[in-house]
């Protein structure tokens, strides 16, 4: 297969050093020059996934339109609010017979829209699938054990893009419900940024597990609504992703949380990770979207009001204890079928 990185972070880097040992033909494309160059005559990307050597079948490619014209599969890897810019950029150079994959964890604002639904957007006659569970970049790029799932509606595009990614080390799994494993994949960010936060003010695994469980019943709450199967969500995109999310070093949404945590400014914390925080901007969309369609999120409406209204983090803790009484499973109904 001749395949498309689109993106040379280091989520991007990590697929195409993936498929490159699959004796596929991997182009690789950034809009940051520099970074490319550094691939192309170092076999590295220090800055997004430092001391790993790039294969010499990753080739780099500066054309966009050369990219996207060689290639049967379009891997989508730029950062969400990056997404609807690439698709007006490539819109006249792709044709029906190509297959996209995205990699993308976020929803859009003002628009609400899921990754793959800004893509059938532009693209309405190819298929699209998605690609998402607890995988961290560093660790897939050096052959570590993972599992993930391939998400389309269309079950034999999701067939074909889990045997073009499949390895040895890196299981891929099924799925046609693309709700639920787009909704699992962007909102995860926002508990991880709020275990993150629970980590710097220097709460301990008890308060991180609350977080965690109540955060994947909100995760629940908005997919179901959305038209999602709520057993997704008992899945590696689900609970697999927020397990990962909130307690590995490797995430920068849980770094950034460290950071506000421990006092820094929203703006300071980002500016120290060097990278994108998703899930910052996910939580600005997922609030204004749970109040447009009337669902409770209260971890994310804390958050919201600690990231973009100057509230107190541990005053938002305090107010998560003190809310009204309720009773546990009475969201159960989101985790049966």
């Amino acid at each position: 297969m001749k395949i498309a990185v689109l993106g040379g972070g280091s989520w991007g880097t990590a697929i195409a050093v993936l498929l490159s040992k699959k004796s596929n033909y991997v182009y690789i494309w950034d809009r940051n020059a520099s970074v490319l160059e550094e691939i192309k005559y170092k076999r590295q990307n220090s800055k997004y996934l430092p001391d790993v050597i790039i294969p010499k079948n990753v080739d780099v490619r500066f054309d966009l339109e050369e990219t996207i014209k060689s290639s049967d599969i379009i891997v989508v890897a730029v950062p969400s609010h990056a997404v609807r810019e690439l698709c007006l950029k490539i819109k006249e150079f792709v044709n029906e017979n190509q297959i996209f994959v995205s990699l993308t964890k976020g929803i859009e604002e003002k628009t609400f829209k899921r990754m793959s639904e800004i893509l059938e957007e532009f693209f309405p006659n190819n298929n699209i699938a998605v690609l998402s569970g607890p995988s961290h970049a560093e660790e897939v790029s050096r052959d570590i054990p993972t599992a993930i799932v391939a998400a389309s509606r269309d079950e034999d595009t999701a067939l074909k893009v889990q045997d073009i990614f499949m390895t040895p080390n890196f299981r891929v799994y099924t799925n046609t419900d693309v709700v639920g494993v787009e909704i699992g994949g962007a909102v995860k960010n926002i508990i991880a940024l709020a275990a993150g936060i629970s980590d710097g003010l220097g709460f301990g695994d008890n308060t991180k597990a609350a977080l965690m469980t109540r955060g994947i019943a909100e995760i629940a709450r908005l997919g179901t609504a959305l038209g999602a199967n709520p057993m997704t969500f008992a899945g590696l995109s689900g609970i697999g992703d927020l397990i990962v999310t909130c307690t590995s070093m490797h995430s920068r949404n849980r770094r950034a949380g460290i950071l506000i945590g421990k006092g820094k400014k929203v703006e300071e914390a980002l500016s120290e990770i060097k990278m994108v925080v998703e899930g910052v901007n996910t939580t600005k969309s997922t609030y204004e979207l749970s109040k447009k369609i009337g669902i409770e999120m209260p971890i994310t409406e804390k958050l919201y009001n600690v990231l973009f209204n100057g509230k107190d983090a541990k005053e938002a803790v305090t107010e998560l204890m003190q809310r009204d009484k309720k009773d546990e499973i009475q969201y159960s109904s989101y985790f049966v079928r």
